[in-house]
């Protein structure tokens, strides 16, 4: 990935655990390195092409100027997503805040924060057997699409599917939703929750009916398995209600674990439960 860079952008501010810091006021230095893709803006040179870094040295300015926090990494998290969602064709920032004025009793340059941010592609499941199945999803959608550090880029078709896990209740209708997000994988499962919760989701039985069921598949390369949350989601392989909408608009990603591709996990599953089946339109 390409990458502009911006040095030493001094701005002064209000930032500060003391009172007298967000009184009087301090300088900062911002550094900022943008991870884009210049290369069609450099063939043609065309700046529209590109992402304008005077545009974005006046919105940190403006930014780190209108707004006070008591941490410079508060300042940091909030600059650093603020900018992502403003400048859309910026894939990733690393930026820096630098403190030369701070209440330190001792010599030395400067204290800073440093942290790197960016967009994440994640695959969802979703899946509903109460009520207006189609209603459940297509409002789980919608709720994603509404949310700024979400982006919607593909959509499966809602298939209906036979129950999973011994469970007797009514056929399911489930879909795969790929994102890009800003969102931590443990943030991403707590705005699933919201979503499910304004479906009404209660968690009374294990595998049992429900309005409407989201879970995170894949987070780019991420493996990690807490109490709250595994990705890659346990199981995945050998689910048809996963794999055949995944199938569909990521034939071509590979499980991290596995080390295998999403159309080749679908087409290990046992040919009895791989029995076409139409979208509902």
């Amino acid at each position: 990935m390409d990458r502009i860079i911006i040095n030493n952008l001094q701005i002064y501010a209000h930032h500060g655990v003391y009172r007298e810091e967000n009184e009087k006021g301090q300088n900062f230095y911002i550094n900022a390195v943008l991870e884009t893709d210049t290369r069609m803006a450099g063939i043609l040179d065309d700046l529209s092409l590109s992402t304008n870094y005077g545009e974005v040295c006046v919105f940190l300015d403006r930014f780190v100027k209108e707004n006070t926090y008591k941490l410079i990494e508060t300042v940091a998290e909030k600059a650093a997503e603020e900018l992502l969602l403003r400048f859309p064709l910026v894939r990733r920032v690393t930026l820096e805040v630098q403190k030369p004025e701070a209440p330190v009793p001792l010599p030395f340059g400067y204290v800073s924060v440093k942290i790197v941010r960016g967009w994440r592609k994640a695959y969802l499941s979703c899946g509903s057997n109460m009520g207006d199945r189609k209603a459940h999803l297509d409002g789980a959608l919608g709720a994603l699409k509404e949310d700024p550090r979400c982006r919607v880029l593909r959509v499966s078709d809602w298939i209906e599917t036979t129950p999973y896990g011994g469970v007797e209740q009514d056929d399911f209708l489930n879909g795969a939703i790929a994102v890009e997000t800003l969102y931590t994988p443990e943030m991403l499962l707590e705005k699933l929750h919201d979503i499910e919760n304004e479906h009404h989701r209660e968690r009374k039985v294990h595998w049992g009916p429900r309005t409407l069921d989201m879970d995170i598949l894949l987070y780019e390369d991420c493996v990690m398995d807490t109490e709250e949350l595994t990705i890659p989601h346990k199981d995945m392989q050998n689910r048809y209600f996963v794999l055949k909408p995944l199938a569909q608009i990521a034939p071509y990603e590979r499980h991290p674990v596995l080390m295998q591709s999403i159309g080749q996990l679908y087409e290990m599953l046992p040919e009895a439960i791989r029995i076409p089946q139409q979208p509902l339109a």
